[in-house]
């Protein structure tokens, strides 16, 4: 009964995301900032916080609380905090007013409890409250507990894995070499989508739901287009040319796509406002609490399936029997009346709109991205991809899974310091004793696919 009780809150977890549409979710970090001011407003006091809900002003929110006294003596509570409209570097709002059952806190009195108390980490200001609920959680012996919630932070990462590990994979199966610029492509769909998220809230549509979805849309497509462009400047001409004329063009386009979004989008990082990221508690040992955000459940869930989409789609599909011909022999796939470069033309298309999407992913967990943050993110992705088998999607995929189990394994166990040297090192080791991938074939040069 307590493992289905589990499930039904990881269900509950992700019907937040639709839920949202109906109206905002108080935000996680802006709760926590207002949480951490009770203990200046009731000294010496025991503090229950009842709820906490959006407030009766724009950008404000309220948390109904008992204080409870040293004597027994319990008093009903509340507070409003009220943020400011414009988001700072980092995506959050600044706290500039605040309210309780007595009225607004005058300007001087509010000024000293940020300036001595939030702002002065030597005061030891400390949220009252634990982030989640014990009564009424399933209890779970505790390797399950952690053991989940190691799972459960690794199922974002591991969706963005997969799915550039399947753009590089997907074209590496046409055109026999690596395409350096999934990165790009995944920066560029998390400021466009940053962009388009922008653009709905200047409108005055601040529905999560409305965000997110606006974010996907425009990320995915201004890829796409991007990467149909890059296939009929480059690739398509350049696929069958011998040398590495492919790698060589793909990494000037990387570069040169990295400079355009500096030029358009600046230097600095861009943020997108925390969404859906109020933590579900889902099961407990003791007193630790696993939990899930809405925004990495919608984000793995996304991304997983968009990686089983494409999968599907290229084994039932008459386009994915021409992509396999095309791997396997494009000379005969030509005489049998298949076009090479349309083929090649909606590879390109996929793959880029799936970097595009890994992009908003990381962006919404993640907070933001930069002109040239792609860069590692599309190595380790490659890696997973070779790690995996870089001729094969399936392969690549499931190296994607595989690196983000590596990557939650050893950060629960060993120093997170050596995790991504160690991930480079067997990149090495793979490469020398089989090059096909853990998931392909022992050797490449019988057959790429």
């Amino acid at each position: 009964m307590g493992y289905q009780s589990t499930m039904i809150r990881l269900g509950i977890a992700i019907l937040l995301v639709l839920l949202a549409a109906c109206g905002d979710l108080v935000d996680a970090d802006e709760a926590r900032i207002c949480r951490t001011t009770l203990p200046a407003l009731n000294e010496a006091a025991r503090l229950d916080i009842q709820q906490t809900r959006p407030g009766p002003f724009p950008f404000s929110l309220r948390i109904d609380y008992r204080a409870i006294r040293a004597d027994g003596e319990m008093q009903a509570r509340f507070v409003i905090c009220r943020f400011s409209a414009e988001r700072g570097a980092r995506g959050q709002r600044d706290l500039t007013g605040m309210a309780t059952e007595f009225g607004p806190m005058a300007d001087a009195s509010f000024f000293f409890l940020k300036r001595f108390y939030l702002d002065a980490p030597a005061a030891g200001a400390a949220d009252p409250a634990p982030p989640t609920a014990l009564a009424g959680l399933p209890e779970v012996p505790s390797w399950l507990a952690h053991g989940s919630q190691h799972l459960l932070v690794a199922l974002p990462g591991a969706a963005i894995y997969v799915l550039l590990a399947a753009a590089y994979a997907l074209i590496y199966g046409l055109v026999g070499r690596i395409v350096l610029v999934f990165g790009e492509f995944a920066a560029l769909g998390s400021l466009a989508g940053i962009v388009g998220l922008g653009a709905v809230a200047g409108i005055g549509i601040e529905t999560a739901l409305a965000g997110v979805l606006v974010a996907l849309v425009i990320g995915v497509a201004s890829a796409a287009l991007h990467g149909l462009a890059l296939s009929r400047a480059a690739l398509g001409r350049l696929a069958r040319q011998p040398g590495q004329h492919v790698l060589i063009a793909t990494v000037g386009a990387g570069i040169a796509l990295s400079e355009y979004l500096r030029l358009t989008q600046g230097a600095d990082m861009r943020w997108l406002p925390p969404l859906l990221n109020q933590p579900v508690p889902l099961m407990r040992a003791g007193t630790f609490v696993t939990t899930m955000t809405a925004v990495s459940a919608f984000a793995a869930m996304t991304g997983l399936a968009a990686t089983l989409g494409l999968l599907a789609y290229l084994r039932a599909s008459r386009y994915g029997r021409a992509w396999r011909a095309v791997s396997d022999d494009a000379g005969m796939a030509a005489l049998c009346g298949v076009n090479e470069r349309a083929v090649l033309d909606r590879a390109l298309v996929i793959a880029a709109g799936l970097a595009g999407l890994a992009g908003i992913i990381v962006t919404a967990l993640y907070g933001g991205m930069g002109f040239a943050g792609g860069f590692s993110l599309g190595l380790k992705a490659l890696i997973a991809a070779i790690l995996g088998g870089i001729g094969s999607v399936p392969g690549a995929a499931l190296g994607g899974l595989a690196v983000a189990a590596f990557e939650a394994i050893w950060s629960a166990t060993m120093p997170i310091e050596g995790r991504d040297l160690v991930i480079h090192a067997a990149l090495v080791v793979v490469l020398v004793f089989r090059p096909g991938g853990l998931f392909g074939f022992a050797d490449l040069s019988p057959r790429r696919v």
